[in-house]
């Protein structure tokens, strides 16, 4: 597929999840399972107080794991969500830094923005705002922000390394990036690889496990560090009809095993600028 075919696809897929008010984990075709949205988050990292904070609407069980639990938010703290949805963590986030803290959160997805701005008045969340980009190309300033989050969102960039040097160039010097996402141990094979469904269900554009973690070295990050990896359900990522269509059958277990969930954070140096210059 080519670049503006993936986002295109990636676009409507998840403006489908917003009007459809929910999804079943990282992926937006598995909804067949019989789980619900507050299940899979708390199996994937969030407390029962998480899912309670959070406005109604906010949570569509899109993540794969819980970046804001990970990033030591501090009171004051200002903090950008990097492909915000419906806005469940930018909220969490906004309750730990109170206040004197802000939270900002992109999407690329209009729908997604609709609803995570009307959750914000329906919550009264002032320190808490949306704004439309593209993760690639940040709509926020140089040496502005002390903490990056992103949860199950990177994977789906079709330039993750532009992706890293943006959330670099936004962040203070000593500023952390705390992300979920989903990279690979193994390459996947090509029906999965080729699926524009599992593109947009969080796979086919996953990065291999090391490529991943030095991507945010090359942006130039230190003290990177895998805070947990779990193996991720296929059953929330793809459902099983899905599934099978694009599978052989002695193809899954080894597909299953390769697939994973990551916690990973890092740090801007302290001396260094937006441009790399430490």
């Amino acid at each position: 597929m080519k670049e503006e075919d993936i986002h295109r696809q990636v676009r409507s897929a998840y403006g489908r999840v917003a009007a459809r008010q929910g999804g079943c984990g990282c992926g937006t075709g598995c909804c067949g399972t019989g789980r619900t949205v507050e299940s899979v988050s708390l199996g994937i990292g969030y407390s029962e107080e998480d899912l309670a904070q959070a406005p109604e609407g906010a949570n569509l069980g899109l993540g794969c794991g819980n970046p804001v639990a990970l990033a030591s938010l501090r009171e004051g703290d200002v903090v950008l969500d990097l492909g915000s949805g419906a806005g469940f963590d930018a909220f969490l986030a906004a309750e730990r830094v109170g206040p004197a803290g802000r939270v900002v959160g992109v999407d690329m997805t209009p729908e997604m923005l609709d609803r995570a701005r009307e959750n914000a008045k329906k919550s009264g969340r002032t320190n808490v705002e949306f704004r439309l980009g593209e993760i690639e190309h940040l709509p926020v300033a140089d040496n502005s922000v002390d903490v990056v989050i992103s949860n199950c969102v990177i994977n789906l960039s079709t330039d993750k390394r532009q992706v890293f040097r943006e959330a670099f160039r936004v962040l203070r010097p000593g500023g952390r990036l705390m992300v979920s996402d989903i990279v690979l141990t193994a390459p996947l094979p090509a029906p999965l690889a080729e699926s524009a469904l599992l593109y947009s269900s969080c796979v086919a554009g996953a990065l291999m496990k090391e490529e991943y973690l030095g991507s945010i070295a090359g942006a130039g990050f230190a003290e990177i560090a895998v805070r947990g990896e779990t193996v991720f359900p296929l059953d929330l990522i793809v459902s099983e009809p899905e599934l099978a269509g694009l599978l052989a059958g002695g193809e899954r277990a080894s597909v299953e095993k390769s697939i994973v969930s990551v916690r990973v954070g890092a740090r801007k140096p302290a001396g260094c600028g937006c441009d790399g210059t430490c």
